[in-house]
């Protein structure tokens, strides 16, 4: 092994924290919006963005199951992007050791 395999590992492993960092955020964003929906009026409206308009939306109840589904999409691929993540780090470990050695 050498350094660049070295380093060939860890850039792969910040981009894969970075793809959790935004995964995770986005995975919030659904939640904020969940319980917003939930603690909505149901006198009031609720639009949704389509482009460059909102649009009313008539079925909050459609509306909520797909954010729901999205979120727990993401909760999926974050849990797989967690998953390599760690294969890597051991991986990482595993060839900095070897390398040490020499």
């Amino acid at each position: 092994m050498t350094a660049e395999d070295i380093q060939a590992i860890a850039r792969e492993m910040q981009h894969i924290r970075s793809q959790i960092q935004t995964v995770s955020s986005q995975i919030s964003e659904y939640g904020v919006t969940i319980d917003a929906l939930e603690s909505q009026d149901p006198d009031r409206p609720v639009y949704r963005s389509f482009g460059n308009i909102l649009l009313e939306v008539d079925d909050l109840d459609s509306l909520s199951g797909g954010i729901r589904e999205s979120k727990e999409a993401l909760e999926s691929h974050l849990n797989r992007l967690s998953e390599r993540e760690s294969e890597l780090r051991k991986e990482y470990e595993r060839i900095a050791e070897a390398f040490e050695k020499g």
